[in-house]
């Protein structure tokens, strides 16, 4: 699949940035620099989601990457594995995160919170009140709002990705551990 829209062109402060953060300009903030007020929100909404603290990294980033998984967001898998590398996760969950209901690397709340995030992204949800209760036991009200509005930052990013045509941008390759392909 190639870009549904040339990429804008971007240069200065917001270019610099990137290149900064993530050795290139990432191609999602490309694609949509056609309308900078979008990307910009979406951009805004991303360092957000990130400064949230009341939840694990870990399963954050593995919420993140179930979405990506079931939608079919590359780019989302791809970058944030790099992330998940770049703040010290474990990298051989990450890299299962795509079968996770095959692999037996997960502990019981990471695999409750990749069904939490594989729930809120079937159209229509299918988020159970048994599984919620759970996440709320485990997690505490704080840190299960945290997560489900990680989830929904992730369906915007992945869906818009999707939608545009954005695939992998390379990140991953500089990580030890290759994604697992979804079984």
């Amino acid at each position: 699949m190639a870009l549904r829209v040339p990429k804008a062109e971007i240069s200065g402060e917001v270019a610099d940035s990137m290149i900064e953060r993530f050795g290139v300009v990432p191609e999602p903030l490309e694609a949509t620099w056609h309308n900078p007020p979008v990307a910009e929100a979406s951009s805004e909404m991303g360092v957000k989601v990130a400064a949230w603290d009341a939840a694990d990294d870990s399963l954050k980033s593995f919420a993140h990457m179930a979405v990506a998984a079931q939608v079919g967001c590359g780019w989302c898998l791809d970058v944030n594995y790099f992330q998940a590398q770049n703040n010290d996760l474990d990298l051989a969950k990450a890299s299962q995160v795509p079968r996770w209901r095959a692999s037996e690397v997960f502990t019981p709340l990471e695999r409750d919170v990749m069904e939490y995030a594989e729930a809120m992204t079937n159209t229509p949800p299918t988020v159970t009140d048994e599984l919620s209760a759970r996440l709320l036991a485990a997690l505490g009200a704080p840190a299960l709002v945290e997560i489900t509005g990680c989830i929904a930052y992730a369906n915007l990013a992945t869906r818009s990705n999707t939608a545009l045509g954005i695939e992998s941008q390379g990140f991953s390759a500089a990580c030890e551990v290759p994604l697992a392909a979804r079984s």
